[in-house]
């Protein structure tokens, strides 16, 4: 009897060293669902073939929307979903936490600039004086991209009503948009661009990142106007656009403030594992955070979190990539 008690012993102390070590050595496997805004769509394949390529048995499934329509993908139609990265962290803040995730890291910056082509009326002539007056002119198309669905579009419109009270003309926000027909707003920013180069719109408005990754020319504007410098939030929270809110036939106010994006992990992750190992290769100075830096788009390094307590949500090989910083 003792002899078998033994045997026992030794057959289950073998099986649970097996488990132990299998889970220790085991890697990310599996499929990685990823929503993201369309703006970071060029850097992500990049990241996604190196990640690939480290984590050959994960196979990362981007899909890339405006970011409040990958929000409701989730909260609305409860697609599953492992990671989603908003190109304004405060989309994750207001659609998706508490219920859908816990934290938000915030990890790069953006700004917003004019795009044109050779091809674009007046090409020759507009510059950062007179590109208000340029889109006031009635053959010329431009456009911009839904503020329902995409934060590029609300951003847009706050360029707008910024240079309004910049440049002290009265009247500009609505002469402008008056210029705008409804079929010129798309869903979201990067489908703006074939139709710049296709000839089919004169001018666009696109964060800089995707101007700099498309090899469209631009207008730079000031830091007042462009969301891009955090020393003006308080000058770009003057500039306030209503979008539809979290329940149907609802709505709420966003107010300006400068381009900073956000990821998290949805709470009910199908691929966990998997989703960590991406973040840590996406917070990483020398991974994904320099290819954005090569794309145009500069990056927090370190990423951010705005409290303590937010820290300690994160998983802990996630900490030691961040800070705490407002």
């Amino acid at each position: 009897m003792k002899k078998k008690s033994t045997i026992l012993y030794l057959a289950i102390s073998t099986i649970v060293l097996f488990l132990v070590s299998s889970l220790a050595s085991a890697e990310p496997a599996g499929k990685l669902v990823f929503f993201h805004a369309g703006s970071l769509s060029v850097p992500f394949a990049a990241m996604e073939k190196a990640f690939e390529t480290k984590y050959p048995k994960v196979d990362v499934l981007r899909e890339a929307a405006g970011s409040q329509k990958c929000a409701r993908k989730i909260s609305d139609l409860k697609k599953p979903c492992d990671l989603m990265a908003s190109a304004d962290y405060k989309v994750i803040g207001k659609l998706l936490i508490p219920a859908y995730a816990d934290w938000n890291i915030r990890f790069a910056t953006n700004q917003l600039v004019l795009c044109y082509t050779d091809m674009s009326k007046y090409a020759d002539r507009v510059n950062a004086e007179n590109w208000y007056d340029v889109l006031q002119k009635k053959d010329v198309v431009w456009g911009h991209s839904d503020p329902n669905l995409d934060p590029c579009g609300y951003r847009s419109l706050m360029v707008l009503q910024l240079a309004e009270m910049y440049y002290k003309k009265p009247g500009l926000y609505e002469a402008v948009i008056a210029n705008r027909p409804q079929a010129n707003i798309r869903p979201k920013s990067v489908e703006l661009i074939s139709l710049l180069q296709t000839g089919n719109m004169d001018y666009a408005w696109e964060y800089l990142s995707v101007a700099v990754q498309h090899n469209l020319r631009y207008i730079s504007l000031p830091d007042e106007i462009n969301l891009g410098n955090y020393k003006f939030d308080d000058l770009y929270e003057k500039a306030v656009v209503k979008v539809t809110g979290k329940e149907p036939g609802t709505f709420m106010e966003i107010k300006g403030q400068s381009c900073t994006y956000g990821v998290t992990i949805i709470k009910d992750a199908p691929n966990r594992e998997a989703a960590i190992a991406f973040l840590e290769y996406l917070l990483d100075p020398e991974g994904g955070l320099k290819i954005l830096k090569d794309m145009g788009q500069p990056p927090f390094i370190p990423c951010r979190v705005p409290s303590a307590e937010m820290k300690a949500m994160l998983p802990a090989s996630l900490q030691k990539l961040v800070e705490i910083k407002n």
